[in-house]
């Protein structure tokens, strides 16, 4: 990633069409279409595993296995497996700005039941079953208990999410496009990965989690943040020489160009909370795996192109094991201005061996974050620009933000959408420890007008990133 390039970060979810959530149909070709016409090299994603309680991509049932929701109906219709009207008939709901999950379960899987009924097997399809034996079955054995459904249905479903995923990755890579996937640290603790190997994990003699995963309290947050995750055996994996976690990768390479690996820091240490406990206050920080775990990676995957989510407090052990691995880290517009923080980055400081971002899908749109953080964090921004807080909120800021953005150092920088369509508070993906209300943000196909393409490209020319 050592050309000065610039990508667009947008969730398969958010996507536009019919049927209640973005997926692998005809919005995301054109949406393609759109980034290769506006000078865009890259398309970051979230991770595209089924979601289940909360529905949050980063608290997936599998590792490996991808989210139902994302297979295109439309498709499906055109491989004569359903008819318009049986989806027509489905009440999605009529938002068409945010996605209703529960309409969207209660609808979806009886369609993709009738699509199963009129599947014929295919020596494809045998040889996609074949070929994903590592954790296909575990996975499908784990859902039909789950849902009360057949495990081949299961099976039946990750065929067509893979089979059209991998057609839509093929098209983004035509037209000059990389893929850059997600992959969370830790795996829910309701998932077909526990309980198909949980040596691999901290646990009791009864399968539960004996200690969890999270962060400790900070300025942010008095209690810190309780994810909840199970743990891993760090060294039952070094025992077998990562070899869990290379399949992991090599997985992940399968489905993607380059990786941003989540929550870096918990790799040189991890924060360890009692399990049970409701907050993260009692927890402990212990040593992970450190740089071991990534030379036993690069030598079975040799040049795999890894971004490390490095945000956040960082002690010197973890900058330095970002250092060693040699991976770019990440800068945030949104970060670089914290009263704070003494050792916030302004952009003009960011290093060229890194990947500079206005924000994440953890962050607020730029639009509403400038009005909504302290009178002090405003004054260092106005201070940066040379000039007032009420001349800057008068003026095209957001506008400001991205060409400041995007002219700074790093090799890579990439644009949440709805920043470049300068969208408020309305288009936030997640608030970070909060249950509801996240992930249910989608476009408008009105949205991608000739106007927008014609911006961002000439903002990406501008900055010499075409």
């Amino acid at each position: 990633m050592s050309k000065r390039q610039a990508g667009i970060l947008m969730p398969v979810f958010s996507l536009p069409g019919k049927y209640g959530i973005g997926t692998f149909g005809k919005a995301a070709y054109k949406f393609v279409d759109f980034l290769a016409a506006a000078g865009q090299h890259y398309w970051q994603i979230l991770p595209l595993g089924p979601t289940g309680y909360g529905d949050s991509p980063y608290q997936s049932f599998s590792t490996f296995a991808g989210n139902p929701y994302f297979i295109d109906l439309e498709t499906l219709q055109d491989e004569g497996l359903l008819t318009r009207d049986e989806c027509d008939d489905v009440d999605f709901g009529e938002d068409s700005r945010h996605i209703a999950y529960d309409r969207l379960y209660f609808g979806r899987y009886p369609l993709l039941e009738k699509a199963h009924a009129r599947f014929q097997e295919t020596e494809e399809y045998k040889k996609f079953l074949k070929e994903n034996d590592y954790w296909l079955p575990g996975y499908a054995s784990f859902m039909a208990k789950k849902e009360k459904r057949p495990a081949d249905f299961f099976c039946f479903l990750q065929y067509e999410f893979f089979t059209q995923w991998w057609k839509l990755r093929q098209y983004a890579n035509q037209k000059g496009l990389e893929i850059i996937g997600d992959i969370p640290i830790y795996v829910s603790g309701d998932s077909s990965d526990v309980e198909s190997d949980p040596k691999l994990f901290q646990l009791d003699s009864e399968g539960h989690p004996t200690r969890v995963a999270g962060c400790p309290p900070d300025a942010f947050s008095d209690d810190g943040q309780l994810w909840g995750n199970p743990l891993y055996d760090w060294d039952y994996h070094e025992k077998t020489g990562f070899q869990w976690w290379i399949l992991r990768m090599k997985h992940c390479f399968k489905l993607y160009d380059v990786v941003r690996v989540d929550h870096f820091r918990g790799f040189d240490e991890y924060y360890s909370i009692p399990a049970g406990d409701k907050t993260a206050r009692n927890g402990k920080w212990m040593p992970g795996p450190g740089l071991k775990l990534f030379e036993a990676i690069e030598k079975e995957i040799p040049g795999a192109k890894i971004i490390a989510e490095d945000l956040g407090f960082l002690t010197d052990s973890v900058k330095q094991l970002v250092k060693d691995t040699g991976y770019p880290g990440m800068k945030l517009f949104e970060f670089s201005f914290d009263s704070r923080d003494k050792e916030s980055m302004t952009p003009d400081q960011w290093p060229a061996h890194s990947i500079g971002y206005t924000g994440t899908h953890d962050n607020q749109t730029l639009k509403a974050w400038f009005l909504e953080i302290s009178k002090e964090d405003r004054k260092m921004v106005a201070k940066y620009f040379h000039t007032t807080v009420l001349k800057l909120a008068h003026s095209d800021y957001v506008g400001r933000f991205l060409d400041e953005t995007l002219g700074s150092a790093p090799e890579t920088v990439v644009i949440p959408m709805a920043d470049y369509c300068k969208f408020g508070k309305e288009a936030r993906i997640n608030f970070p420890s909060t249950l509801g209300n996240n992930w249910t943000f989608r476009f408008l196909s009105s949205d991608f007008t000739d106007a927008l393409q014609k911006d961002i490209l000439a903002r990406t020319e501008k900055s010499g990133r075409v």
